[in-house]
Formats: structure tokens, sequence, C-alpha cells
């Protein structure tokens, strides 16, 4: 039987839209002699679809576009089948009237084949407020192909996280997979709409491979693609068979697992589709041997585009630079703007802000806005124009000393003296706030905020002004890993993703002028970050402790933190929340960001 893993890039809620989309990707699948298409999780809405799944004018369109898809996948692609994500309503009224299920679509008609059991709660994900869960396992599906009957068992997402040893928690429920071994099963089927987080696809395959030993089968993990809102899916789907390597390798300090020293059954991939991108992809399964005989072959994985589907996947720095490009691109397109603004400073963190913008928009769609204060180095407004000359960004410059004497004098009667201090540092950075967005409103571009997560953490930023946007672009970035980033860029290693993405492709991009520099808001003469916080080195481990980990700082001090550092950077945590509250959506890329996943209160001890 020959599968297509389709994986594509939906939009939120585009029902009768995302059906074409699914049909597309079928043709082509047909076009090279498929014979079952397997879609992500939730396909027909894209996910996630949050509050739109509780109007019932939704569900309506939802069964004009299933009937739709059967009805000219029957005319156009009559021997194929698709399996496809939806919601399906529950025949009693009670709440949540939904199950997240999967229907096969084939000869002119549906009917729903599975549904989810464990339906997370934890982090971004609300499933429970609109899904019910599956009170079984979803039983075998049948299917006659190439002259024998396969039994496919499918799961849906969640449904394959069950290996308490490599994840950090395990939700509570059953274990779909337990249930499907006493099955004999040729293949599993898992759609997922997985988000893009650091380590996470190396997971995944460890999770898929420990599926594959325990049922004796392949799985065959098909992810959807796409940024929807803070989140981005990155796709990267793939099939894996039983194999043994060591437990856990490749994810080491992602935070993504516990340690585990026993050698374990582990993935073997057969076949891999590329990160952040939309494909379709073909797999031919094989006849898998008996127990005891040597296979007489890996499947065969053929894709259908010519590039890098059988390539393994990027190392971890182009992983989080295609991610972050996929962020920008679709909020951008996805929410209507062909074109952004941000403000160039001649610093690190505006700079990958900028070379992300022009990856994803292109050169001629990006403006950058320089405003030197009396503060401002000679050193940073060259090394600002210096970048927008590399990228092919077109720039304006407003200085804002006269706009800051203004403040001062409309200020000082209310005040009985000139802002001064914090005030007049804050002061500053609204001024540049409010003219990117006045320059934003007026021509109707979104602005990107050029925070990162060190800076978001620590309320080391202005409400009102330096954090004004419409997508924080690296607020989930430490400013750590942005260096980290920022030299990979400029480096020969990066040459084949920089014109991939439409970067120049040699020297330097980023520079070392501005990569060497120490990080400073100039704000003040002689500024530096590290006059008001601690090292970045110091600073962004901690950080990690306290938000992804989850750790108290009574813990790390038990483990040799500083205790002064320690209670300093939780107390700049908790006071920071008011600011983080009004922030513009950041997009997603590590275990744990500031946005939908992250819900600390603003008033509390």
């Amino acid at each position: 039987m020959r599968l297509a893993l389709a994986q594509f890039n939906p939009v939120v809620g585009d029902l009768s839209g995302n059906g074409r989309r699914i049909l597309a990707a079928c043709l082509e699948a047909a076009a090279a002699s498929a014979d079952l298409v397997v879609t992500p999780e939730l396909s027909l809405w894209g996910y996630p679809p949050r509050d739109l799944l509780l109007l019932p004018a939704r569900l309506a369109e939802q069964q004009q576009a299933l009937d739709q898809l059967a009805s000219d996948l029957a005319a156009q692609a009559p021997q194929l089948a698709v399996l496809v994500g939806l919601a399906e309503p529950c025949p009693d009224r009670r709440h949540p009237e939904l199950h997240n299920a999967v229907a096969l679509v084939e000869g002119g008609h549906w009917r729903v084949v599975a549904r989810k059991q464990l339906l997370p709660s934890y982090d971004v994900f609300d499933e429970r407020r609109y899904f019910r869960p599956a009170a079984e396992a979803s039983p075998v599906l049948e299917l006659e192909r190439g002259g024998r009957r396969w039994r496919l068992g499918i799961t849906i997402c969640e449904d394959l996280w069950v290996e308490e040893e490599l994840l950090e928690q395990r939700l509570s429920g059953p274990d779909p997979i337990a249930a499907l071994q006493p099955l004999q099963l040729d293949l599993l089927l898992n759609l997922s709409a997985s988000p893009y987080g650091l380590g996470k696809l190396a997971l995944r395959q460890q999770l898929a491979g420990r599926a594959a030993t325990r049922l004796g089968c392949p799985v065959v993990y098909v992810n959807q693609v796409g940024g929807n809102d803070e989140l981005v899916f990155d796709g990267a789907s793939f099939v894996v068979r039983p194999g043994v390597i060591p437990s856990g390798e490749g994810l080491e300090g992602t935070g993504l697992q516990r340690a585990a020293t026993a050698m374990t059954p582990a993935p073997a991939v057969v076949c891999q589709l590329p990160c952040s991108r939309s494909a379709v992809g073909l797999w031919d399964a094989g006849v898998l041997p008996l127990p005891g005989q040597a296979p007489s072959g890996d499947p065969e994985a053929i894709p259908l585009q010519s590039g890098d589907e059988q390539q393994a996947p990027p190392a971890e720095l182009e992983q989080l630079l295609r991610a972050l490009v996929l962020g920008v691109r679709d909020y951008a397109s996805k929410c209507g703007f062909r074109r952004a603004l941000l403000g160039l400073s001649g610093g690190i963190d505006s700079a990958l802000v900028a070379v992300i913008a022009v990856a994803a928009l292109g050169p001629e769609a990006v403006q950058a806005l320089l405003m030197p204060s009396p503060w401002s180095s000679a050193g940073s407004i060259d090394d600002a124009t210096a970048l927008a000359g590399r990228l092919g960004l077109a720039t304006h410059t407003v200085p804002i000393a006269a706009l800051m004497s203004g403040f001062d004098e409309a200020l000082t009667p209310a005040l009985g003296e000139p802002p001064s201090g914090l005030a007049a540092e804050n002061l500053q950075s609204r001024i540049r706030g409010t003219l990117l967005m006045a320059m934003a409103n007026q021509q109707g571009q979104l602005l990107l905020s050029t925070g990162n997560k060190s800076e978001l953490a620590v309320g080391y930023c202005t409400l009102y002004g330096d954090m004004n946007g419409g997508l924080a672009v690296i607020g989930d970035v430490y400013k750590s890993r942005v260096f980290e980033l920022c030299a990979w860029i400029d480096s020969p290693s990066a040459a084949a993703c920089r014109q991939e993405l439409g970067l120049p492709p040699s020297g330097p991009l980023v520079g070392e002028a501005i990569r060497l520099k120490p990080p400073s808001a100039e704000l003040r003469p002689d500024q530096r970050d590290s006059d008001s916080l601690p090292d970045y080195a110091v600073l962004d481990p901690l950080l990690q402790a306290l938000v992804e980990q989850r750790r108290s700082p009574e813990e790390l001090v038990r483990q040799g933190m500083d205790r002064a550092v320690a209670e300093r950077v939780m107390g700049l945590l908790r006071r920071a929340e008011f600011k983080r509250r009004q922030a513009p959506p950041v997009l997603k890329v590590s275990g744990r960001s500031f946005g939908s996943g992250w819900r600390m209160p603003i008033a509390a001890a």
C-alpha cells in the first residue's frame, strides 16, 4: 500500500478552503498512484480552532466542506481514500458536545473512524474546553489495497504521548497504544498538530519509535505545518520502524525528557519530510518480516518533490530560524498584512528580527526606522545602516532629540522639574514606540517588536515603548540564544539555508560589529545591560530553570545558586507580569513561552 503523508498549511476556520487544500494534496498523491492520504489533526479546521468550535454555523460549514471533498475526490481520484481531521458532534447535548475525530473519505462518502482519547489541557492546549474524550480505543480500520487486507490503527496526537520515561509529565488517562497491542496491526497512523519546540522533533521520533516497538509495526506520523497566532507548526512528518539506540539520544539538554540510561527501543526513521514547509511525501508500506526473520529491506520512501524530503532534519539552530521565519510569514499573511516595519537600533535583537522579517516577507516588503537620541553611539547608527544595506532594506531616520526636549518642556510644570532617571529613559522608548506605531498605522504595516525573552521575563522593556507591536518575533528566544543564532547565521554552515530563505548566501549578514558589542539600550551615557541585570550567561540559565522547569529559588540555592541573585531575578519575573499581560503575541519556540501557556496572576504573593 502506498501512503501519502500530506503536511499542509491550513488557515484556521477556513473549512471550505482547507477542504480544497486537502483535495489538492490528494490529487498530487493520486498522480503518483497513492492509495491512502493521511492529513494532520483537525486538518479541516486548522489547529487550534479554539472558540470557533463553539459556533453552530461553523459546524454546518464543516458538513458542507466534507460533503464537497467527498464528491470532488470521487469525481477526480476515485481510487483514492483520505483521512481527515474533524470535530464530530456528539449525539447528546451535554457539554462538551464534540469529539476530536478522524474521518475516512472515499467513494463519494465519509465516515468517522477514530476519536481522540487523551485531551491535553496544559501549556497552550485547552482541548477539554471543547472536546469529550473517547471512551475507548478506536476500532481497527481495515482497507483492501495491493491485493491484501491492511489493518490500520489510528491515533490522534496526544494519544502517542504515553511513554513516561521520555516525558516530564504524562497526561492522566488510558494508554491508547496498550489497547492496540493485541490487535496485530500492520501500521499505526498518528494525525498530529504538534507545535515546534527546541528538541521536539527528536522527542516525537522517540515516542513513535516506542510505539512501533510495542506494536511490532511501522508508525506513520503526520504533523501540521504553518504559523497560527503564536504557535508555529513545523511539519517534519516521518515514518519509523523499531530499532535500538540509547534512550533519549538527541534529546539531551532540551528540557523535554527525564534522564534515562538503559538501552531501550528507539526509532529507525525510514521516511522524513522537511521542516517548516508544506510537503507531500510517499511511502510504500512493505510486508513486515515474521518475528525472528531479518527484514527483506526497508520500505521505500519516495518524495513527490525534488529536494530534501529524504535528508536528515536540519540542526537545531537552523530549525529555530526556519520556525521563526515561518511564524512571521504566516502571522502576516493570515492577518492580512503585506508589509512590515521595525525599529533598527544597531543592536543584535533588532538585527536578528530584521533578518527574519526579510526572509519571511522579502526586503521589498520590510521597512526599518532609525530613531537616534543624544545617547545613541555613532557606531550603532553606522551598524544599523550597514545591516540595512546588506539586507536591502529601505530605511528612514527620525532623530528624537527635539521630541525629548518637547516632552521635557511640557512635563516640567506638572512635575516641578524635567523628567529624570528611569522616567526619562522610558520616555525615550515611548517616543520611539509612538513613532513606530504612527508609521505602521499610516502605511498599513505590521509592526514587529524586537525584544527578547530575557528582557520580557525580567521587565527590562518599556510598556507602550519598545514593547509596542503586533508580533513579538523573538520574545521566546533568550538573549544568549540570540547571540548563538546570529553567530550561526553569519557562519559558512548557514549558506544553503540563507540562500533557500532568500537571504544573501555568503559573507557576514548580522556582522561582527553588531554581534560583539556589549548589549545596551543606549538610554543614558555609557549604559550597559549589565548595569541593571546579571550577565546573560548567569541570567538565562536561571530564567530557564524558573520558567521552563518551574523550579523555585530555594531549589536553585540548594544546588549552588547565589541566594541574592536567585531571589532578585524571581522578584523581577513576578513584578513584570503586568507588562507581559499587555505584550503583543509571542512566537512560541520553547517548552514554555509567555503567552497562552503562561497563566500567572498579576496580583499575587
